[in-house]
Order: C-alpha cells, then structure tokens, then sequence
C-alpha cells in the first residue's frame, strides 16, 4: 500500500527547503504509522481488561481502565462482546459498576444483539441485574435471533429474581397494588404512578413467533417464575402464530397451557388453569393441551388438564412480588446507594451492615436502614405473606411489619452527577490561541509552548498536556489514541475541529490523523 500525501501549502513555499519537507513526511508518515500499529497494542490491552472482568480481578481491571479509560468500549473480534457482557455473564457485579462508571454504553450489544443485561439475565446474576437496573438499562432491548427480551431470558431459566428487578420501575410501591391489578378495588381509583397498560405490555411482549415470557417458563417447568408472571398480569390466552422464523414442535396457536403441557410440570399447569386458562382451546394442529401432553408422553398430566375443578383455588402472592422495591430503586437514582463513609464517622450507622450512614426510612414503622441495606432487602426477600402488611410488602427486619415503600431522610441529598470519562467521544485536545495561523512550515500543527485542554472536563484522571515544537517530539511504540500520555503537537488543528471522534477502525484512525493532508490511498 502507497500513501500519497498532497500537503496544503500556501503559495509561499518555495521557501521550504528539501530537509524541512523531509522531515515533515517522516513526521507525518512515522505518526501514521503509529497509530496504526497501535492498535495491536489496545487490542492487547483490550484482551487483558477482558480477561480481568471475566475472572473477576477487579484491582486489574480498574488499573486498566485509570490507564486508558477508552479500553470500556473495547470488544472481541468475531462475537463483539465487550468487557461489560464478560464481566455481567459471569457475576462480577463490583466489575460491571466499575465499567459503567468510566463510561461505557450501557445497552451495547454483541453479534447477537444482546445486551449485557440480557447475558446477566440469562444467567441468573441477580446482583448484576441490580446494578444494571440502577443505571437505567433498557429492558426493551431484543436480540437479532428470536426477538426476545431480558425478561424472556430470565423466565426461560426460571430466574424469578430477576424478573422482580426488571420490573421494578412497573410496580408501584402502594399497599392496594394487586387489588388494582385484578380489578377489585372497591372505589376502582385511578393511581397516577402505576400505568397498568404499560405493564401489560411488558409482561406479554411476544418474541418471535408469538412466544411470550408465561411460554417459556410453563414450558421449562418453572413454576415460582410462572406464579409471579400471573400475578403481573400475564395472559393465560395469548397464543403462539406461525411466521416461518421459528420451529414450533406444539404447533402454531398454542396457549401457555399447551407450552406447560408439552414441558411437563403439573404445577405449572395447576397454576394456569386456576388463572382461568382453558383446557378446550385447539391449536393449529388441532390439539388441546391434554392432547399435547399424550404426544409427548406427559401421562401424570392425564387428570389435571382432562377436566376442570369444580372450584378454582385461591393463589397466595407470589413470595417474589415486592412493592417497595420501586420507591427505594428511585432514591438509590437519585441519592445514590454506596457511601464512601467509614464506620467511625458515622454517629448513627445502619442496623443491619453496621457500616454505613442511614440514608432512607420504612413507612410505618419509621426505621432507619441505608439504601444499600434497603435495596439488598428488597431483591432478596422471598415471602409471601407479612403479619402487618399487605400482599407484596416485605417484613422489616427489626419488628416485622409490612413494608410498602422506602422515604429518604431529611438529610439526605441528591448527588452530583459528574461526566463520564468516557461518555463523550474523547477527542484529542483542542489547542486554544489567538494567535493567527502564519505561512511557515508549523502552521498544520499545534503551535509550540500553547496550552491544550480536552473538550470536556473529565476530571483529575487524564493528565495536563501541553505542545512541544518538532525538534522535542519523541514517538513511543506505545503511542495509543486514548492514551493520557499522547503528544497532543501530532494533532493538525484542522482535524480537531471536529466536534467529536469515534474510532471504528484503525484504518479509518489513520486516515482522521491525516484528514489534513487530504490524502489519498492507492492499493
């Protein structure tokens, strides 16, 4: 490959001599060349943050992205999973804060069209899921295979926790939610932060081939995650259709009922039928569910869909719902839920950790907890009934009453967001001056003895840099675009009036570090 470079010369160049025009090829070709070999050394280090954030080391990976903090949107060749999707598919949830800390797209996604909160989902990292939630992921995300969502994956595998945290900004944190919910609230009120409409939505959303979160779970036999979707207000009658996309041994216009019936699960399908599903419904092939269960040899299933009881059972709540998870995810937002105060500076520290501030209250009782402590309360709890407290509330962990939701303290305070220090595009330093540009051979560059600042203020974490002329310029093999060490005097001010830089390739890095140069390449 030929690299032709055609230099913006005034019509005062005669004046150049052989060496100058010399040594500003070899400047500009050694630059160039630079940074497109540096790109083996950021996929190196790429590598290794991959590698610290899928074993969990957490000191390797923080030291990593202190050095380049660009590196959080590094991804693997081929399957294009980022750090984040490595360290949430594993667990490593203090790994996963971290790298959305130093800014990293929170919904990016691999060559599936997954999220890293599908992948914690997936597997079931409550924690992760927690964490991703609190940085507002999109849960309405689909992968590019069969359209379904995180909360498809997490009904697939039966991951009845994490279907309560993505759900959290859904389920208001009042105490007559499930008589709103089932249409029995005597005065039938309209409650202004519950949009049933919009949680029907969510928990019915199809995949591919009609396929909704209640089908995967009555299908795999998860019945705690079948019991919670009903009492969310999942369908019972939502049926299965044919769009060539998918390979549907039930057959197309099937119920949840004839998924649970093919899976297998006796309870699941108790669950559905006292939910009011039919036992008569057909689907394509012209089976009911008690026929679907014969074709797949489900004979202990045989009494259960072949009639109806002749009185449906009253289902208890599910022990997963849990109303004040909603008020107490919105504090966390807003005042945020890790304290950096030690023990000894707190005069009152939360009862249940012992370490940190109390942040937050519990209505009713008015006990004091941090917002850690609460929300750790509000993912983990698993009973289905409280003493003093409606359905869904938790029990406190001082007296047992029935939590409903979490209200911050007086003194309490929101915190101040700062940028991320990769949330813009990190473009190289823009070099400010009013000195006018001049004919000589440095007018391309930056000018000697200027001081360059960055676009954004990012914070104590990049270092002061300031231009030097040529004759003090040292090329390092270490030269990386995101480097805080980078020569800011390698940058031509034309290329920096751009209002952001994206790095795509490193072929496309090097033809922006010579955008200047107008030049043009011959293979």
């Amino acid at each position: 490959m030929m690299v032709k470079l055609f230099f913006p010369l005034s019509k005062n160049h005669s004046h150049w001599t052989i060496n100058q025009r010399s040594y500003c090829v070899y400047m500009v070709t050694m630059g160039f060349l630079s940074l497109m070999g540096n790109s083996f050394g950021c996929s190196a280090s790429g590598e290794r943050l991959v590698s610290a954030a899928r074993d969990g080391d957490f000191q390797e990976a923080k030291a990593l992205l202190d050095y380049n903090p660009r590196l959080a949107r590094y991804s693997t060749f081929g399957v294009r999973n980022s750090p984040l999707h490595y360290s949430a598919a594993q667990g490593h949830h203090e790994i996963v804060s971290l790298l959305l800390e130093s800014g990293v797209d929170i919904n990016l996604r691999n060559y599936r069209g997954q999220t890293a909160l599908m992948q914690a989902c997936q597997y079931g990292h409550w924690e992760v899921v927690l964490t991703l939630i609190l940085f507002k992921a999109n849960i309405h995300r689909a992968d590019y295979l069969n359209g379904g969502t995180a909360l498809h994956l997490a009904a697939l595998n039966g991951h009845s926790r994490c279907i309560r945290l993505l759900l959290a900004d859904y389920i208001p944190s009042i105490p007559n939610f499930c008589s709103i919910l089932r249409k029995k609230s005597k005065n039938n009120e309209s409650v202004s932060e519950f949009d049933e409409g919009a949680l029907y939505e969510v928990i019915n959303r199809p995949a591919d081939g009609g396929v909704t979160a209640l089908h995967m779970a009555a299908l795999n036999g998860h019945a705690e995650t079948v019991h919670l979707l009903l009492d969310l207000g999942a369908s019972v009658s939502d049926k299965t259709v044919e769009d060539g996309t998918t390979i549907d041994l039930i057959g197309a216009g099937s119920t949840p009922l004839h998924y649970a019936a093919c899976g297998g699960n006796a309870q699941c399908c108790q669950l559905l039928i006292a939910k009011g599903a039919s036992l008569s419904t057909e689907n394509a092939n012209g089976w009911t569910p008690v026929m679907v269960a014969r074709s797949w040899h489900r004979d202990w299933l045989e009494d259960i869909l072949s009639r109806r009881p002749g009185r449906l059972p009253r289902l208890s709540p599910s022990p997963y719902l849990c109303l004040p998870l909603m008020s107490i995810v919105e504090i966390a937002r807003l005042c945020g839920w890790r304290s950096n105060d030690s023990p000894s500076m707190c005069l009152d520290p939360c009862v249940v950790c012992l370490e940190r501030k109390c942040t937050v209250a519990a209505e009713g009782c008015f006990h004091e907890f941090c917002t850690n402590c609460a929300l750790y309360l509000c993912s983990t709890n698993s009973t289905s009934t409280v003493s003093h407290g409606p359905p869904g509330s938790i029990a406190c962990p001082l007296c047992r009453h029935g939590i409903v939701s979490f209200v911050k303290l007086a003194d309490t305070r929101p915190i101040i967001k700062e940028i991320a220090r990769t949330s813009l595009s990190l473009p190289f330093c823009a070099c400010s001056t009013g000195i006018p540009e001049s004919n000589s051979l440095e007018t391309p560059f930056c000018k000697p003895d200027l001081h360059c600042a960055r676009f954004s203020p990012l914070g104590s974490s990049f270092r002061s840099l300031s231009c030097k002329s040529f004759p003090s310029v040292k090329l390092s093999p270490g030269l990386c675009m995101g480097d805080p060490d980078t020569s800011a005097c390698l940058v031509p001010r034309r290329c920096l009036r751009s209002s952001s830089f994206r790095r795509s390739s490193s072929q496309n890095e090097g033809r922006r570090w010579l955008c200047s140069f107008n030049q043009s390449m011959d293979t």
